[in-house]
């Protein structure tokens, strides 16, 4: 049964990298506004944001690594949306095919996406003078929190293109992901808020992840954030899957 299971979702991962294959704009367009956004933040507003004896970029290139993710989600909702419009669904119900196959197919898909995204994003970066010292073991842990994250957010994205009544309800769900950031320490030091805006930004998921992301980079003592980071992916991870394949299982009965 397991490696029914595996076989299947290695078939429909493909398909669906396949059509990315087929139209890369989709990764191009998740990448260019991140990148815009770095070049707007670093040299047009960089220079007023005191963030001490770190340059800006590696103080960004964090937040600016969960927003391109959360920009990359929202093709997974829209590529659920249309299948589900297009009555492949009822085609795969048809076939002798594990039914979970079909939503990991779109989750493993995403995370291969949102990867190659990121790796131009970090790209862009090295040559706007991103510089780290951090060796294999913070760069891996580095990918396994943005690794976490994605299957956080992309489960997030099935829930979505799941409920979706149109195409734009299913793009839209993401915005609140790309501004969440906007409320944490992603691009300016907290302590620079007011207090009820402080008190958000420091208790959100966002805050934690990017300082844990930072500390990495920046080969400092990480503290709790690491372990407040795992909690708040962890847990909106069990809940999305389970969200998710709940309202799959009402979709296809």
């Amino acid at each position: 049964m397991a490696s029914h299971l595996l076989g299947d979702t290695a078939t429909l991962t493909g398909r669906s990298l396949r059509h990315i294959l087929r139209s890369p704009d989709t990764i191009i367009t998740t990448a260019i506004m991140p990148i815009a956004m770095m070049l707007l933040f670093v040299y047009v507003f960089g220079g007023a944001i005191d963030t001490g004896a770190v340059k800006y970029v590696n103080y960004l290139l964090p937040g600016i690594l969960l927003i391109t993710i959360a920009s990359g989600v929202a093709y997974t909702s829209f590529r659920l949306f249309m299948d589900l419009k297009s009555g492949i669904f009822e085609r795969f119900q048809s076939l002798p095919i594990a039914r979970s196959g079909v939503l990991w197919g779109h989750v493993l898909t995403s995370l291969v996406a949102n990867l190659i995204s990121l790796v131009i994003v970090v790209g862009v970066a090295l040559i706007m003078g991103f510089r780290t010292g951090a060796g294999i073991g913070a760069w891996l842990a580095v990918a396994g929190m943005l690794i976490l994250f994605t299957l956080a957010v992309t489960w997030l994205a099935v829930i979505a293109g799941l409920s979706a009544k149109s195409v734009d309800g299913a793009s839209a769900f993401s915005y609140p992901l790309i501004f969440l950031p906007f409320l944490s320490s992603a691009f300016v030091p907290t302590d620079t808020m007011p207090a009820v805006v402080r008190a958000f930004a420091e208790n959100q998921p966002v805050t934690s992840i990017v300082n844990t992301i930072r500390d990495l980079f920046a080969q400092q003592p990480i503290g709790n954030d690491i372990w407040i980071a795992l909690a708040w992916c962890v847990g909106l991870l069990v809940l999305a899957y389970a969200g998710a394949n709940a309202l799959y299982r009402r979709k296809i009965s």
